[in-house]
C-alpha cells in the first residue's frame, strides 16, 4: 500500500504542476507588465486598453518600510516576484507614515527622503512585475500616525482640537492637502515619472476605514469626502480614486443598517458617501470574527459574510452603479479554530462570489487579501499573513481565482 500511495502521489504531484505551470503561463501572457495605460470605469465595471479589468491582489502596508532600507528591498522583489508568479495583478500599500520612528511626513510639510525613495522603489517594482497598486493617503488610526498625529501637529501649533476635528479644522485639513499635493506631485528617483502620470498606480485611496464616531449622521465625513476627493481630482483627473470605506452603512438608506455587524454605526454612509461624483469605485472591508459578538459561531459569521457581500454588490450594481472591490478580508492564525484548510475554504468562498459577480457581469469585480508577506518577516506578522512559500495549498487556490478572473478577459 506504501508504494501504491506513493505512485499515486508522484502522478498527482506531476499533475498539480502542469496544471499550475498552464495557469501561470495563461496568466502571465495577458499581464503586461509595462501597464502601459490607466485603468478606467465604465459604469459598473473596470476597464483597460478596452477590455474589462478583473482585480485579484493582496495588501503589503509594510512595502514603504522595508523599501526605505536597501538591505530589506529584497523582501519587496520577492513579495512581487510571488505575487506575478501566482498571477496576482493588484496590491494596496501606505502611502503614509505620520511622525512616529520611522515617519514618511516626520512634521507637517517635512518629508524623510529615504522613506519616499523606498516608496518610490515600491512602485518602480510593482511596474516590472505587472502589479497595479492602491496607495492609500492616511490611516483613520494612530497606527502609522494617521488622523491622531494630524490632529497632534495642530495642537501644537496651538490649536484646541479633539481627533475627530480632523475633519473640520482648517489647519489640520491644509496639512491634509498639502500631504496629498506631496504625494500626487512626487517625481520618482528610480523611474523618473511624477506619480500622477504614472499608470502603474491603479488608485488613490483618501483613507484607511475612515470614520468619524462623533458623528453618527454622517454629515462631516461626507463633507470631508466632497472636499478632499474634488482637491485629489484637481491635482490628478487621470488615476481612480475611492475612499477606503469598510462598508458600514449609515442614514441615507435606513433600511441597510441592519447589514452593519451588531448593528453599529461609525459615522460612516455606504451609499451617500459613495454617490459623491469623484469617486469612482466602491471598497468594503470584512472581519465577521471581530465585528460579531464574542465567541459567534463559524455558521453566524458565514452568514455574515454572506449577507455583507450581496448587501453591498446589490447596491452597487443597482443604486451607485460603480464598481466593488473587498480591499481587506483574511483569516487569523491567532483566532480559535483556525487552520489553512479553513483559511483557504474562507478565500476560496469569498472569491467565489467575486468569480459569479464578474461572470454575470455584476459590479463585484476583485478582492485583496490581508495580507501578503515574505518569509523572514515575523516582524510584521499579524496573524493573517500569508507566505506563498509555505501555503502552497493557498497559493493554489489564489492561482486559481486569478486563473478564472484571466478567462472572463482574455488576450484579444
Amino acid at each position: 500500500m506504501l508504494g501504491a500511495r506513493c505512485f499515486n502521489c508522484s502522478i498527482l504531484l506531476a499533475l498539480t504542476l502542469m496544471i499550475t505551470i498552464f495557469q501561470i503561463a495563461n496568466c502571465q501572457n495577458g499581464n503586461n507588465s509595462n501597464l502601459p495605460s490607466f485603468a478606467r470605469v465604465n459604469g459598473c465595471h473596470f476597464v483597460m486598453n478596452g477590455k474589462r479589468l478583473y482585480l485579484n491582489g493582496f495588501n503589503a502596508y509594510w512595502m514603504m518600510f522595508l523599501a526605505a532600507d536597501p538591505s530589506t528591498r529584497v523582501k519587496v522583489t520577492s513579495t512581487f516576484q510571488q505575487a506575478s508568479k501566482y498571477c496576482m495583478n493588484i496590491a494596496r500599500i501606505w502611502a503614509f507614515s505620520d511622525g512616529g520612528a520611522t515617519p514618511l511626513q516626520s512634521s507637517p510639510g517635512s518629508y524623510n527622503e529615504d522613506m519616499f525613495k523606498g516608496l518610490d522603489f515600491v512602485i518602480s517594482e510593482a511596474k516590472k512585475y505587472g502589479v497595479y497598486l492602491i496607495l492609500s493617503l492616511v490611516n483613520n488610526f494612530e497606527d502609522y500616525g494617521g488622523r491622531p498625529q494630524y490632529v497632534q501637529w495642530a495642537r501644537e501649533r496651538g490649536q484646541s482640537l479633539k481627533n475627530d476635528d480632523f475633519y473640520t479644522n482648517l489647519v489640520v485639513k491644509q496639512y491634509y492637502k498639502n500631504h496629498v499635493k506631496a504625494v500626487l506631485t512626487r517625481k520618482n528617483s528610480f523611474t523618473g515619472v511624477m506619480y500622477k502620470d504614472d499608470t502603474t498606480i491603479f488608485s488613490w485611496e483618501l483613507m484607511n476605514e475612515a470614520r468619524c464616531g462623533s458623528d453618527p449622521s454622517g454629515k462631516k465625513l461626507q463633507q470631508w469626502i466632497t472636499e478632499m476627493s474634488a482637491y485629489v481630482k484637481s491635482i490628478d483627473n487621470l488615476h481612480l480614486l475611492e475612499i477606503g470605506l469598510e462598508g458600514f452603512y449609515g442614514e441615507s438608506v435606513k433600511s441597510r443598517k441592519q447589514y452593519n455587524p451588531n448593528n453599529v454605526t461609525v459615522g460612516t454612509d455606504f451609499i451617500a458617501n459613495n454617490q459623491i461624483p469623484q469617486i469612482d469605485f466602491t471598497t468594503v472591508h470584512m472581519y465577521p470574527e471581530h465585528w460579531l459578538k464574542p465567541n459567534s459561531t463559524d455558521g453566524a459569521q458565514q452568514a455574515f459574510v454572506d449577507r455583507w457581500i450581496q448587501a453591498h454588490t446589490e447596491d452597487c450594481n443597482s443604486v451607485l452603479k460603480k464598481p466593488l472591490i473587498i480591499t481587506e478580508f483574511g483569516k487569523s492564525d491567532r483566532l480559535p479554530g483556525y487552520s489553512i484548510e479553513k483559511r483557504n475554504n474562507y478565500l476560496g468562498h469569498v472569491y467565489n462570489a467575486i468569480f459569479i459577480s464578474a461572470k454575470a457581469g455584476g459590479s463585484f469585480l476583485g478582492g485583496i487579501f490581508w495580507q501578503l508577506m515574505t518569509q523572514g518577516m515575523e516582524n510584521y506578522a499579524d496573524g493573517y499573513q500569508v507566505i506563498l512559500e509555505e501555503s502552497p495549498t493557498t497559493a493554489k487556490v489564489i492561482a486559481e481565482q486569478s486563473r478564472k478572473l484571466h478567462s472572463l478577459s482574455p488576450m484579444k
